[in-house]
């Protein structure tokens, strides 16, 4: 499902043939990292219009032409505004894909206010959390960008306004359009790991479903090390990846939509033969790629529409959760200034040793402290007698004590809040139904965040205060299958956590979650079975990939057996406890997993 070189490469190529010739007539920026262009097509490519669609959201990166139109802000972003000030009304002279990357580079011919022909190039990098939509000027500096990434955020590439423009490190890859026969020869056989994820960890815009469609074609086993390929296995698989790219070179594309038992699946800008035959497959032929796209995202996705339901949602969360780290903060400096709560029991305890020794009306006594060996000035209230000076510094102490100590207890209380209300922001960002956002209500119901008839109408309550339907959760956890067979289950809220871990799992299954930041419960079954080191590291970063440590390029991730995870009595939705695990490092990527329902 990934949007890959090659469907990149189907989209320029129509997005270069209809839309070039034509004018930017209106602008609208949709959504914090989403735009919609309208462009009035030239005369020679039917006239009309056709609006292009671009989002750079971090989990759905997207490009198509549609006719449809979105709601817009009433008043529009900064970057938006700009755009504006450029580019409206400007000509789109060129459309093109650098290098076969996941890039798609516009080129644009307008006017500026003295009335001199400017050059500019809008481009859409499609490159999972990494992708942005950048405006650079003729010099290739960058004007401005939908997202601003500082050196803070990658010391690798910075995107601000006035850095020079460039193309990210594909990390050695080659452009598989200009691969030769020798240089295939040589590099995938050398590579120690299965054959399509050698495919497409060697060359660039390879996704993991055309790798193994590649394989299927050349008829080898996509799982079989590619080490350890015959010479004639090898000439197949050349034979049929060749074959993929100069269907490519050549612009020949038949974009294809994969239904498995009647749900859209995968998709790719070349036929996934590997899905024809199947029993429970069939597959939809498409003439334009941004009709499947449009098709596949409407029925597979509804992170939009589940993003706008959820503002409210959304924003009660960040205004409780800022609330609470601002009493921890707070509730963190009273704390620090009853840290000298002992100085004052030493006090009272040198008094009541040495103050025989104290001159009669005298504001301050020095003594030994037989503690440290040194010399402690005290101060003293000549009013009072030493028994009472020592007696007001035990008060002292024992004020701050117990201050400190209900400090403690509220501190925890209130860490724990921040810890579930973190957790709850990050269901909400993987939500994907109506059924999960009702899960989500309901625990802001019962966490006391949501009150009053907005709780009962949450609660399914009638006019006689009497529940109208039950607690139980009727989203589901996200279901994969790991390279070796093996169900992985993700929870998708702290109510699915709890059920996923206390009732769906067994005790020998083994249990993943992020070492201390919020994340999803990851069950891993094993029905009994010895699990695979690889299945163990998919597991892990499917933990790291729904954690708040996702756009890190690795996290630390927990496991441990599902009989050794505690859930303490009274404690929230999500919250449990173990003391003996295995950590592993981990990264995010997960594209080679299967998802299922």
């Amino acid at each position: 499902m990934a949007f890959d070189g090659i469907t990149v490469a189907n989209i320029v190529r129509d997005i270069k043939k209809e839309l070039t010739g034509g004018r930017i007539y209106k602008i609208a920026q949709t959504e914090k990292d989403e735009l919609l262009i309208t462009v009035r097509k030239a005369v020679e490519n039917g006239g009309g219009q056709r609006r292009l669609f671009m989002s750079s959201d971090a989990s759905l990166p997207l490009v198509y032409m549609t006719d449809e139109n979105k709601q817009s802000p009433m008043t529009a972003p900064n970057f938006c505004m700009l755009l504006r000030k450029h580019i409206q009304n400007g000509k789109i002279i060129d459309v093109f894909q650098p290098e076969f990357e996941r890039i798609i580079r516009i080129e644009i011919e307008h006017l500026d206010e003295m009335g001199d022909l400017r050059h500019k190039t809008l481009l859409m990098e499609l490159m999972g959390k990494y992708s942005n939509i950048i405006f650079v000027d003729e010099d290739n500096k960058i004007i401005d960008s939908i997202k601003h990434i500082p050196s803070s955020v990658s010391s690798v590439r910075e995107v601000l306004p006035g850095r020079d423009y460039f193309v990210p490190v594909t990390q050695d890859k080659l452009n598989p359009l200009k691969v030769t026969k020798d240089e295939f020869m040589s590099l995938v056989p050398s590579k120690g790991q299965p054959v399509f994820k050698a495919l497409y960890e060697s060359f660039t815009g390879l996704s993991p479903v055309v790798s193994r469609e590649i394989c299927y074609r050349a008829d080898i086993d996509s799982d079989k090390s590619a080490i350890a390929l015959e010479n004639d296995e090898c000439v197949r698989l050349w034979d049929a990846f060749d074959k993929v790219m100069t269907g490519i070179r050549n612009d020949e594309f038949a974009p294809e939509l994969i239904y498995i038992n009647d749900k859209p699946k995968e998709y790719a800008a070349i036929p996934l033969t590997m899905y024809h035959e199947g029993a429970d497959s069939s597959y939809k032929e498409y003439e334009e790629i941004s009709t499947l796209l449009l098709d596949f995202y409407s029925e597979k996705n509804t992170v939009t529409r589940i993003r706008q339901k959820s503002s409210d949602l959304r924003k009660l969360v960040a205004t409780a959760l800022e609330r609470n780290i601002r009493t921890l903060d707070l509730q963190t400096n009273q704390l620090r200034d009853t840290e000298k709560k002992d100085k004052y029991r030493i006090y009272g305890e040198l008094l009541t040793v040495y103050g025989y020794s104290a001159e009669p009306d005298a504001t301050s006594i020095t003594v030994n402290d037989y503690n440290t060996g040194k010399d402690v000035k005290i101060t003293l209230d000549p009013t009072l007698t030493i028994a009472q000076n020592a007696k007001k510094y035990f008060d002292k102490y024992t004020k701050m004590k117990r201050t400190a100590e209900a400090l403690e207890i509220q501190m925890k209380e209130v860490s724990e809040t921040v810890s579930h209300l973190e957790s709850i922001a990050a269901s909400l960002d993987i939500a994907r139904q109506e059924e999960d956002l009702t899960d989500i209500r309901r625990e802001l119901v019962e966490g006391g965040y949501i009150k009053g008839n907005a709780a009962d109408r949450i609660n399914g309550k009638g006019k006689n205060g009497k529940n109208n339907r039950g607690r139980n959760s009727k989203s589901k956890p996200f279901h994969y299958i790991s390279s070796d067979g093996f169900h992985i289950y993700v929870g998708k809220n702290n109510y699915q956590n709890d059920e996923l871990t206390f009732k769906m799992a067994n005790g020998g299954d083994w249990w993943f979650h992020a070492k201390g930041i919020p994340g999803s419960h990851v069950v891993l079954i094993t029905e009994g079975k010895e699990v695979p080191d690889r299945t163990f590291e998919e597991a892990a970063s499917l933990a790291a990939y729904y954690s708040k440590g996702k756009e890190q390029d690795k996290v630390e991730i927990d496991y441990l057996k599902r009989k050794d995870v505690k859930k303490p009595g009274g404690a929230k939705p999500g919250f449990v406890v173990y003391y003996t695990n295995y950590s592993m490092v981990i990264g995010t990527d997960i594209s080679a997993l299967k998802e299922i329902d």
